[in-house]
């Protein structure tokens, strides 16, 4: 077996010995194996079905498609809304109880594993895969559409100091805690459920406490194709975005700056662009994750920390480290209420049906793609390693991206106004913020990014750098995608065959290219709500389902007859046992453990 098949195979340690679920089912067990293919008889082609039917819809309705996608949204904003906002905060209260409470010291794999990853090649995965392409998309437009159109939460003054303050605390509400929250979830139920009870690494398998056996009948099928739909509308929607934004970078760059070439915009050229990227991410796919989505996460990193550390060079570097000392600031203090804040009985709702509940949609339904591939990276890592590693290190990473590239794009709209000093007062007073008036949201949606890299020095270059780094984080979140689909349409096998991979990396592409094609943007994000609706409700029950399972791990981990192994472990070979404060056995090292890199 290669070293990317062994990547996150199930545990077979102490705990799944000693208390595997009273089951002789086998992930995959029942699966047909015909064609290069590995399928689950009911969840594949159930899923493919419905998908054709869908994608069947929208071509049908044509023109009408666009109209019918934005009446949906308003629909599920509207009414839903409160509910989207209520489970984010749960999740948030959820995984902190576990971090910090009597669960924090379980480790994911049970006591014997051992971490496959470095903590940077960690880190590398699970932020590539989180939500790269939107914090490219997203980090110059929405600092800058806040400031001049101010959330009525915040009772600022358009353009003013202090309403990029509140822009940069908004924004970095939508992109901290609450999203990695729904993912940390997700991942440790997925990871737990796998790793510590030896069953399939699939969304059912975390509904074992509720269910037993059933999980492998159709209450179990459903809970799976739900999930199939999550993922593919919610990686859809980013893919969507990442080529948009793909096709605005080289027409801008190639056209408006170098002027070597004029390359098109619009839907035809973003579905060929689809199709391009599409076939770099089945290569990738192919390779598996070791040899494919490892390098390409690092690279992707790499390529991060470049073009960050760039702009806090040549750009206002004094006022980008003002904004996000101020952002923080203000985000911290109000995180409680803003995430509570629905604007029923106060202004201030629009901003949140058209941008926060689309976020939670967004996030929730991409939950079970970027949890499953965490958790399947996740082995030998404690609870709260685990939790505080996927909620703050990645939330603290992109508030500081967030802050350079929209600090960046706010200080020449803020000359000597308290905010940035005179670290501010020589730059163009019209700059980004002058051109987002004269462009308008629509053309600034995909073109705000490069155009605010144009205002700095090496323009062409910084521009190139950050065109490639969303075809980079296009290709992993396809295969990243691939392999998460790939387990659940395969009954939770990890060893799935290449032409499997490469078929939804495939459909993956098509989905979004003919989402664009029936609907433009509006179609993926209404996408993505939709499907994160009632994926909401089956992670609220997951809350109480993974507190189910870590209670009983914790059961076991002070059982008598866990110790009796333990004592015979010790007494049989040269082994060192790690105990918390409690005497609960937490680790067990021998003379071969190694880490993982």
């Amino acid at each position: 077996m290669s070293d990317s098949e062994k990547t996150g195979e199930m545990s077979d340690g102490l705990q799944v010995e000693l208390f595997h679920p009273d089951s002789d089912r086998e992930p995959g067990d029942t699966n047909i194996q015909k064609w290069g293919f590995d399928i689950h008889p009911v969840v594949f082609p159930v899923a493919l079905a419905l998908i054709a039917v869908f994608i069947a819809v929208t071509i049908v309705l044509g023109d009408s498609a666009s109209a019918a996608y934005s009446w949906l949204f308003s629909f599920i904003g509207e009414n839903f809304g409160w509910f989207y906002l209520l489970a984010a905060n749960i999740f948030i209260v959820v995984l902190l109880y576990f971090a910090f409470g009597k669960f924090g010291n379980i480790k994911i794999g049970g006591v014997e594993a051992e971490k496959e990853f470095s903590d940077f090649s960690w880190m590398a995965m699970l932020f590539s895969a989180g939500m790269g392409i939107g914090l490219m998309f997203f980090s110059v437009l929405e600092p800058v559409f806040y400031t001049t159109s101010v959330p009525g939460f915040w009772g600022a003054e358009a353009g003013t100091g202090a309403a990029a303050s509140a822009a940069m605390a908004q924004t970095f509400f939508h992109w901290g805690l609450h999203p990695w929250a729904i993912y940390g979830l997700v991942g440790l139920g997925l990871a737990f459920f796998s790793f510590n009870r030896g069953l399939p690494l699939t969304f059912r398998s975390i509904f074992w406490p509720l269910l037993g056996d059933r999980i492998y009948g159709w209450p179990g099928h459903l809970i799976d194709l739900v999930t199939v739909f999550a993922t593919l509308f919610g990686l859809a929607t980013s893919l969507g975005l990442g080529v948009a934004q793909v096709n605005s970078g080289l027409s801008y760059v190639l056209g408006d700056i170098l002027s070597v070439a004029s390359v098109p915009t619009g839907t035809v050229p973003q579905i060929l662009l689809i199709a391009f990227i599409t076939g770099i991410a089945t290569m990738s796919v192919a390779a598996g994750l070791d040899g494919g989505v490892k390098r390409l996460s690092t690279l992707n990193l790499y390529l991060m920390f470049t073009l960050l550390g760039f702009l806090l060079i040549v750009g206002p570097t004094v006022f980008i480290f003002g904004t996000w000392i101020d952002g923080l600031g203000a985000y911290i203090g109000n995180v409680a209420e803003l995430g509570l804040f629905r604007g029923a009985m106060a202004a201030g709702g629009g901003t949140v049906t058209a941008w926060t509940v689309f976020y939670w949609g967004w996030w929730i339904a991409w939950s079970p793609f970027v949890g499953m591939f965490i958790a399947r990276i996740s082995k030998g890592r404690t609870v709260r390693e685990f939790v505080l590693g996927v909620m703050f290190l990645p939330s603290l990473f992109s508030t500081l991206w967030l802050s350079a590239f929209g600090g960046s794009a706010l200080a020449s709209a803020l000359p000597n106004n308290g905010v940035g000093g005179s670290a501010v007062a020589g730059y163009d007073a019209t700059g980004v913020v002058g051109a987002y008036n004269e462009m308008g949201y629509g053309a600034f949606e995909t073109l705000g990014m490069f155009v605010m890299l144009d205002q700095y020095p090496l323009g062409a270059i910084t521009a190139s750098l950050a065109t490639l780094l969303v075809i980079t984080f296009f290709v992993t979140s396809s295969d990243s995608g691939s392999l998460v689909i790939d387990h659940l349409t395969s009954g939770g096998k990890h060893d799935v065959p290449k032409t499997q991979r490469i078929f939804w990396a495939v459909t993956e592409g098509g989905v979004a290219a003919v989402l664009l094609w029936g609907g433009g943007l509006g179609a993926l994000q209404t996408a993505a709500i939709t499907t994160g609706l009632p994926f909401a409700v089956i992670l609220c029950l997951m809350c109480y389902t993974v507190y189910l399972g870590l209670s009983n791990e914790y059961q076991i981990l002070e059982s008598e007859e866990f110790a009796d192994r333990i004592q015979d472990m010790t007494d049989a070979d040269d082994v060192e046992i790690v105990t918390s404060g409690d005497e609960m056995v937490t680790d067990v090292q021998g003379d071969d453990t190694v880490s993982g890199d």
